[in-house]
């Protein structure tokens, strides 16, 4: 069923926005996208690092008049609000937690509720369109999301039902399990860098902007090739649903070889998305918990990663 047109409500995520004449400027040394490449018409994934290159966050940003929209996991915006509020008090912009103000759907199949809505939503990945208050974001495996004024709710659930089935969260997040899509949640706040959640390979890092705080750390990273840990898909079949944050064993070592990224229900298997260290994958027997917990199998990613293009970016 996850297959299907459906839309769903996304609430496991917040909105953090951004404002202010500096937004840009400021956010520009603060994230690992290029602001200077966003508009109207596109949006980018990206984070936000320690110096140490280790996300804090990870998100989808939507520029608007003022500023700039965040989309992120609901429990890292009152520490990002925080920390970006430190650095912004230097600027003409200020950080605010907006995601009592937002309402956002996920629609698979849903261009035709997007045209009842005066929405025109093109194809390529990243695109946005808007109708008055309501945005409308193109993501890279066709899916797309709706973003609008919370005051918009009753209104949009009536036109999204007409067109689509209402489905559980589930659903939504076994597609990003599917489309390779990792994210930052509080369970993993600061365990990754970017490229460990191929997060270059996505458009979500540019390594032509200049200075952002980690991007020493990220740079070289990319450049010099040396990352051992890296997001893989795997089916787990048998098993409870694990936590975000749930290590990995494997017999090449005696300690985790990796986590749980992203976990969804398929049927009567699980597919996750892990980060994992390659000795363990090359080995192949990777398992849940202990080295004698559900064993876990390895499935394709639907990108290949290639240094040279994400470099380019």
């Amino acid at each position: 069923m996850a297959d299907s047109a459906y839309f769903t409500l996304l609430d496991h995520e917040g909105v953090l926005a951004v404002r202010g004449t500096d937004a840009a400027k400021f956010l520009q040394g603060q994230l690992t996208c290029n602001l200077n490449y966003l508009d109207a018409h596109l949006s980018s994934l990206g984070a936000r690092c320690t110096p140490k290159g280790r996300m804090l966050s990870s998100f989808r940003i939507v520029p608007v008049a003022d500023g700039y929209l965040l989309a992120m996991a609901r429990e890292l915006i009152e520490a990002q609000q925080a920390e970006l509020h430190k650095y912004a008090v230097f600027a003409k912009s200020k950080p605010a937690d907006e995601s009592a103000a937002w309402v956002r759907f996920g629609l698979a199949g849903g261009n035709a509720a997007l045209s009842e809505l005066g929405i025109e939503l093109g194809e390529q990945a990243d695109a946005v369109a808007s109708s008055g208050e309501l945005l409308a974001v193109r993501l890279g495996d066709g899916r797309a999301e709706l973003w609008a004024p919370h005051a918009e709710s009753e209104r949009l659930l009536a036109v999204l039902s007409k067109h689509l089935r209402q489905a559980p969260l589930n659903d939504w997040l076994l597609a990003q399990v599917r489309a390779g899509l990792g994210q930052v949640f509080g369970a993993t706040r600061e365990r990754f860098i970017p490229q460990m959640i191929n997060l270059q390979a996505l458009g979500g890092v540019s390594f032509k902007k200049g200075c952002y705080t980690g991007q020493e750390i990220v740079a070289r990273m990319q450049y010099l090739g040396k990352l051992k840990r890296r997001l893989y898909r795997l089916r787990l079949v048998g098993a409870a649903l694990p936590a975000v944050g749930s290590e990995l064993f494997s017999p090449v070592h005696g300690s985790s070889v990796g986590e749980v990224v992203l976990a969804a229900q398929a049927d009567e298997d699980i597919e996750l998305l892990a980060v994992l260290q390659e000795d363990a994958v090359n080995d192949g027997r990777i398992h849940l918990g202990s080295n004698e917990g559900p064993a876990l199998a390895l499935l394709d990613l639907p990108y290949q990663l290639d240094a040279d293009k994400e470099i380019q970016r």
